[in-house]
């Protein structure tokens, strides 16, 4: 990651707007998901929680693109959990099985020269207690939640989230917690649904990883969803979005802790047993926050504006999140002068959004 001097100080404190044009504070705000719901439990699933109970959202579909597992399986956890909150309403929508380019034979090869990348989602080697399966696609192991009887559309997740957007010119805020295949599809089908949405918030983009893969979790501190498709990456971060913010670096201090799980697992509701069950405590809440963040940006504290790209030549730094200043003309190295300012998100109101979480799966407003 390449910083310019300087780029911190360009620091701000936040101020919630409604994207392209004034949005009305009764307005219902329209959301598309699209995220790698690996489960059962954990932050993949756990996003849908505010998502669910939080007033004048309204969910118009889920995308599921393959990242932390295959697409298959993560298809039938999200149905599963569907069920079990009530909410079969909201359609589930299956994306995209592989990145645009990026192959397991090819990321095998890039860490023979450059070094072993600690997860590898759907791609991760078997092991002993995890149904690792990076050969076989198609395989749903196990549920321990139960399987579904719930079907998913016929209606792939790239076409079904440009018919949102269309359908809602100016109003649909995209939320990505997972690889951004499908939204990069997307916006390769129909690219006037950049400047038609009114703003992607997506799980990425982290900066200054290095120390943290070295000094902690090399899980925490690495960013698998530009990594899983930098390609994909490239395309969504250089479309034309009304605005774009990146939820990187801040997720991953906020954990769910034992206590928490606890407290949220004595309600009465179905969706509280089954947290109090699968949740991945000490997990961080990568996609809660995001989600959190898409529907309440009040919640941010600071932000900082750069433009921001993915390297794509295929070397060390390759899937890694480049910056440059907004007004400063590109340099080698850094994202191109022509891509629009993101938004990313340098700290949040932590307390808040623990005590709206904990609300929000009692199922609370």
């Amino acid at each position: 990651m390449r910083f310019l001097p300087g780029l911190l100080a360009a620091t701000f404190l936040f101020v919630a707007n409604g994207g392209a044009r004034g949005v009305a504070a009764d307005e219902p705000r329209l959301v598309f998901l699209d995220n790698d719901f690996l489960g059962p439990g954990g932050s993949n699933i756990q996003s849908l929680i505010p998502l669910l109970a939080a007033p004048r959202v309204r969910l118009l579909g889920i995308g599921v693109v393959t990242g932390d597992a295959w697409r298959q399986e993560e298809v039938q956890h999200l149905l599963r959990f569907l069920e079990i909150a009530g909410r079969t309403d909201i359609s589930v929508h299956p994306g995209a099985e592989m990145p645009l380019l990026r192959t397991q034979r090819e990321m095998a090869e890039w860490e023979g020269r450059f070094g072993r990348i600690a997860w590898k989602g759907a791609w991760n080697a078997p092991k002993t207690g995890r149904h690792y399966h990076p050969d076989d696609p198609a395989l749903v192991p196990p549920m321990p939640e139960g399987a579904p009887a719930a079907r998913p559309s016929d209606v792939d997740a790239a076409t079904a989230l440009v018919r949102a957007v269309r359908s809602h010119p100016h109003q649909v805020t995209i939320v990505a917690a997972g690889p951004l295949t499908d939204i990069a599809l997307a916006v390769r089908i129909a690219p006037d649904i950049a400047a038609l949405a009114r703003g992607l918030v997506f799980m990425g983009g982290l900066v200054d990883t290095n120390m943290r893969q070295v000094t902690g979790n090399a899980d925490y501190a690495t960013d698998f969803n530009f990594l899983f498709d930098p390609e994909a990456a490239h395309i969504v971060l250089t479309a034309p979005w009304a605005r774009i913010t990146a939820v990187g670096d801040v997720s991953t201090g906020i954990v769910m802790t034992n206590e928490m799980a606890d407290r949220i697992g004595r309600g009465d509701r179905p969706e509280n047993r089954y947290v109090a069950r699968f949740a991945r405590r000490g997990q961080p809440f990568w996609d809660e926050i995001t989600t959190a963040v898409a529907i309440d940006p009040s919640l941010i504290r600071q932000e900082v504006a750069v433009r921001m790209d993915v390297d794509l030549a295929r070397g060390p730094d390759y899937g890694r999140a480049v910056l440059s200043r907004p007004d400063a003309a590109s340099i080698p190295g850094s994202a191109p002068a022509n891509a629009p300012v993101t938004h990313l998100v340098q700290s949040i109101d932590a307390e808040r959004f623990l005590a709206s979480f904990e609300r929000w799966a009692a199922g609370g407003g």
